[in-house]
C-alpha cells in the first residue's frame, strides 16, 4: 500500500441484529471465538494505520460504546446514528467526526458484523483506487448463489458500470455471479457532499450507500470495482447458523 495515503475508517455498527436471537447485545457486540465482532473490525482498521475510527453506534449504543471506550484509543471514536435509516444515513453520521481530516485523505467504510476480512484486503483495494486514478471504489466478489445481493453490471470490456438491486435486476443480470461486498474506499474530499444527494425514494425509506455509485457518476467522478476471490472473507453475519458457520472457519483458518 502506498504509504502517501492517509486514511480514516467508517465502522457501521448501528444494526440491531433481530435473527441473531440475542436481545441484550447489538450484533456487532455477539462473540466470535469469546471476542466481539466488532473487535475484529476496529484491529483491522488499526493495522490500516488509520489515522481516524469513527463508529457508528446505534442500537443498545451504550454498550458499543463501552466496549470501543475499552481500547483506550484516541483516534477511536464513537457517533450515533438515532433513527436507522440506511447506510447511506449511517455513513453522513460521521462528517463531524472527520470535520478536521485531510481533503485529500481516504476514507474506507466497512461493516462492523464483517469479522474475517483482512488488512491487505484493504490495502489491495486501496492501491486499486489509486492506481486507476478511481474517486470511488468498491469490493466485490462471485458467488455460485448470488441470490439477495446488488449484482456487479460490467461493461463488454469488464469495466464496471454499475450496480444493480435484485428486485430490480432483469433475468440477465439475476444471473450475474459478482456481488457487492459493501465495502468502500472513497474520496474524502466528494464523500459528504455528494451524499446528501441520496433520496430515500425506495419501498424502505432508507439513504443507500449504494446509491452514491450512480450520483459520483453523474458528476463524472470515475468509480471501479475490484474482484475479491475469497467471498468468505468479505461475508456479514445475520443469523446464529452463519455465525457458527464463520466461526468454524476463523478457527481452521488461525490453526493453519
Amino acid at each position: 500500500m502506498s504509504k502517501t495515503n492517509t486514511i480514516a475508517t467508517i465502522i457501521l455498527a448501528a444494526g440491531m441484529g433481530k435473527r441473531m436471537n440475542n436481545p441484550t447485545l447489538p450484533k456487532v457486540l455477539v462473540p466470535l471465538n469469546e471476542k466481539p465482532l466488532l473487535g475484529y473490525v476496529i484491529d483491522v482498521a488499526n493495522q490500516l494505520h488509520s489515522k481516524r475510527n469513527v463508529v457508528i453506534v446505534g442500537h443498545k449504543k451504550e454498550l458499543v460504546e463501552t466496549f470501543v471506550s475499552s481500547f483506550g484509543d484516541d483516534s477511536l471514536v464513537c457517533v450515533t446514528q438515532s433513527e436507522q435509516l440506511g447506510t447511506g444515513h449511517a455513513t453522513q453520521q460521521a462528517e463531524s467526526a472527520l470535520m478536521d481530516f485531510p481533503l485529500d485523505g481516504l476514507v474506507i467504510i466497512l461493516s462492523g458484523d464483517v469479522p474475517l476480512i483482512r488488512a491487505s484486503t484493504l490495502e489491495n483495494l486501496i492501491d486499486f483506487h489509486t492506481q486507476n486514478n478511481f474517486k470511488m471504489t468498491l469490493l466485490s466478489t462471485l458467488l455460485d448463489q448470488p441470490k439477495g445481493y446488488g449484482r456487479i453490471v460490467r461493461d463488454e470490456s469488464g469495466v464496471f458500470q454499475r450496480i444493480v438491486e435484485e428486485k430490480d435486476a432483469n433475468d440477465t443480470e439475476r444471473m450475474i455471479r459478482e456481488i457487492n461486498a459493501g465495502i468502500y474506499c472513497i474520496e474524502h474530499q466528494y464523500l459528504f457532499s455528494l451524499l446528501k444527494n441520496i433520496k430515500n425514494s425506495n419501498a424502505q425509506g432508507e439513504y443507500y450507500l449504494t446509491d452514491l455509485v450512480e450520483i459520483f457518476k453523474q458528476n463524472q467522478l470515475s468509480v471501479g470495482a475490484l474482484i475479491h476471490t475469497d467471498p468468505i472473507e468479505i461475508s456479514g453475519i445475520n443469523t446464529e447458523e452463519e455465525l457458527k458457520k464463520l466461526e468454524a472457519i476463523y478457527l481452521e483458518r488461525v490453526n493453519d
